[in-house]
């Protein structure tokens, strides 16, 4: 255990896809993270007219379902305000599990949900795209703001359907390429410069469905969208 949270990365960790991941392991962005940061480039990427961060949990919350006792994983939670929302969703029997690869982004997690009396919240310092934890051993998982960032998301995607029970729920907000051609012409350069993919519209719903889920929920607002759905029954 290291300062509040399991760590099973040591010194190592997945490479690095960019600067946009470079920023996130490093000691500046996690403190101005959930105040300034991630509100900010939301903003931008939502575009005017999309939710605000008390919306996004709502949707989040929405999405998987949550109800007391469950048991819910937050992959790439950064400091842990979504993580700890799902604690108090699921209060007071369940647990919300927070997993990201930056060690300073974990630090502030720890501190924060100790600040806000969060309880029923664990940490765990562990890479994305290799879940470790057994299979069917949650029954929701939340991926918000992330996905596009992971080198092999679609392997990501295989072990968050992996490690959800039968009937367990998914929550994604992600990249959304546009339709206009200067549009998609400014996302390929910033993709390019950024290391942040750039979905297609139907990319992530498709790659879901592939991987056994049904019921599939999709809204778009600027360049990005969220996506849900359940896993079907064995």
């Amino acid at each position: 255990m290291t300062a509040g949270y399991l760590d099973l990365l040591g010194p190592l960790g997945p490479e690095s896809t960019g600067p946009t991941q470079d920023l996130m392991l490093s000691g500046v962005v996690p403190r101005v993270y959930e105040r300034w940061w991630r509100p900010a480039l939301g903003r931008v990427a939502k575009g005017a007219l999309g939710p605000g961060m008390a919306e996004e949990r709502r949707i989040a919350r929405l999405l998987l379902g949550l109800a007391p006792g469950d048991r819910v994983l937050d992959v790439a939670c950064g400091t842990g305000a979504f993580t700890r929302d799902f604690a108090r969703a699921v209060a007071p029997d369940g647990l919300s599990v927070g997993i990201d690869v930056s060690q300073t982004m974990l630090e502030r997690a720890t501190a924060e949900a100790e600040r806000t009396g969060v309880t029923e919240v664990a940490y765990v310092r562990g890479d994305a795209q290799e879940l470790p934890f057994a299979d069917a051993s949650f029954d929701a998982v939340c991926c918000f703001a992330a996905l596009h960032l992971f080198a092999d998301p679609f392997r990501a995607l295989d072990r968050m359907g992996a490690v959800l029970a039968p009937g367990g729920r998914i929550a994604i907000f992600t990249s959304a390429r546009g339709r206009s051609t200067p549009l998609r012409a400014w996302e390929s350069l910033a993709q390019s410069r950024s290391g942040m993919r750039m979905f297609e519209r139907d990319e992530v719903i498709e790659a879901l469905e592939q991987r056994a889920f049904h019921d599939i929920r999709q809204r778009l607002t600027g360049v990005t969208q969220f996506v849900g759905g359940r896993l079907r029954n064995a």
